[in-house]
């Protein structure tokens, strides 16, 4: 993925809708790492946010999941995906 695509929770969240898709991520994480290989890197639908490095990003997971930082979680509009494929991922951009 792009750097381009790294944006700060505050960001991302002024792009949410439902054509652009939001990644929570960290690194370390292979589910993550596994998302983001099959996403295209130019794909300008998609932001991502690292939680360890943005704490309103980490809280914001936390709200959405139960208290819990499970990554990756996706955000396209309203929907929620945690721990999506990438083809859940395109399907909800279309």
């Amino acid at each position: 993925m792009s750097s381009d695509q790294d944006r700060t929770h505050a960001e991302a969240s002024a792009l949410r809708g439902p054509s652009h898709a939001v990644v929570y991520w960290r690194p370390g994480c292979p589910y993550c790492q596994d998302l983001m290989a099959g996403l295209s890197p130019d794909d300008e639908r998609i932001s991502l946010v690292n939680i360890w490095e943005d704490a309103e990003a980490a809280a914001f997971v936390r709200s959405v999941q139960d208290g819990n930082e499970l990554v990756p979680t996706v955000v396209v509009g309203e929907q929620v995906l945690t721990a999506p494929s990438s083809r859940q991922v395109i399907d909800a951009l279309a």
